[in-house]
C-alpha cells in the first residue's frame, strides 16, 4: 500500500485519481482549496485550505504532515484560461503561472522532507507546454505556464535523483471536466492512464514527458 498525495484533489482529474487509489486499497492524502461532498464521503484524507500560490498555505500542509511519508506526490492542481494575441490579459497570465508553475515546485520543495528513496514525484502537464507540438498557437498563458513547470520538473529530476526520487511529467489527454467545458474523454479513462503511468515509471526514466496512454511527448 503506497501513500498517495494528490494537490486539486476535489474535482475533475484530481478527484478521479483520489478514487481510483482509493478503491486499490492506497492510502489517499487528498488536497484541495475548498472540499466537495464526493471527497468528503469518499473515505480517504483531506486536507483542505490549501493554496498552492501561497507560501504560508503550502508551509502549514507540510507541516501537518510531520513526520510522515509519501510514496508518491500527484501535483494537479492547475487552471486553464483562454486567451489569445488580440486579447491578452497579462494578470490572467501571471494567475496562471502562480498555480501551474510555481504551484508544482512550491509543494514538492515544501514536502521534499517526506520524499524518501524509492518515491515518486509527478506533475500533470499538458502537451501544450510543448514547444514542438505547438502548431496552433493561442493560449498565451496556459502553453507558457506549463512550458515552465516543464523545465521545473526537469531540474527536479536531476536535484532529486541522488535522493533516489524520480520525477515525472503527465499529459492527461482532452478530458471533460469543468476546465474544458465537458468535452473530451472521461476523467475515469484519463486518471486510469495517468495512474498506469504511475505504476510503471521507475527512477531511471525521470526527468520524461509522458502521455496517460503510454507513449513519450517531445519537449
Amino acid at each position: 500500500m503506497a501513500t498517495v498525495l494528490i494537490t486539486g484533489a476535489n474535482r475533475g482529474i484530481g478527484l478521479e485519481i483520489a478514487s481510483q487509489y482509493e478503491a486499490r486499497g492506497d492510502e489517499v492524502v487528498a488536497v484541495c482549496r475548498r472540499s466537495c461532498e464526493a471527497l468528503d464521503t469518499m473515505g480517504v484524507e483531506v486536507i483542505d485550505g490549501v493554496d498552492v500560490t501561497s507560501d504560508e498555505s503550502v508551509a502549514d500542509m507540510a507541516s501537518a504532515l510531520s513526520g510522515r511519508r509519501i510514496d508518491r506526490l500527484v501535483n494537479n492542481a492547475g487552471i486553464l484560461e483562454r486567451d489569445g494575441l488580440d486579447d491578452l490579459d497579462f494578470g490572467v497570465i501571471e494567475r496562471q503561472f502562480r498555480v501551474n508553475a510555481l504551484g508544482p515546485l512550491r509543494v514538492t520543495a515544501a514536502l521534499r522532507p517526506l520524499l524518501t528513496d524509492g518515491a515518486k514525484v509527478f506533475i500533470v502537464t499538458s502537451r501544450m507546454g510543448s514547444i514542438e507540438d505547438n502548431s496552433s498557437g493561442g493560449y498565451y498563458g496556459y502553453r507558457m505556464s506549463k512550458a515552465a513547470v516543464n523545465i521545473a520538473a526537469k531540474s527536479l529530476s536531476v536535484d532529486l535523483k541522488d535522493a533516489g526520487v524520480g520525477v515525472f511529467l503527465l499529459h492527461p489527454g482532452y478530458v471533460a471536466t469543468d476546465m474544458t467545458g465537458g468535452q473530451g474523454i472521461p476523467a475515469e479513462q484519463a486518471a486510469a492512464g495517468l495512474i498506469e503511468r504511475m505504476d510503471t515509471l521507475q527512477l531511471e526514466q525521470t526527468g520524461t514527458f509522458w502521455h496517460q496512454e503510454g507513449y513519450a511527448l517531445p519537449w
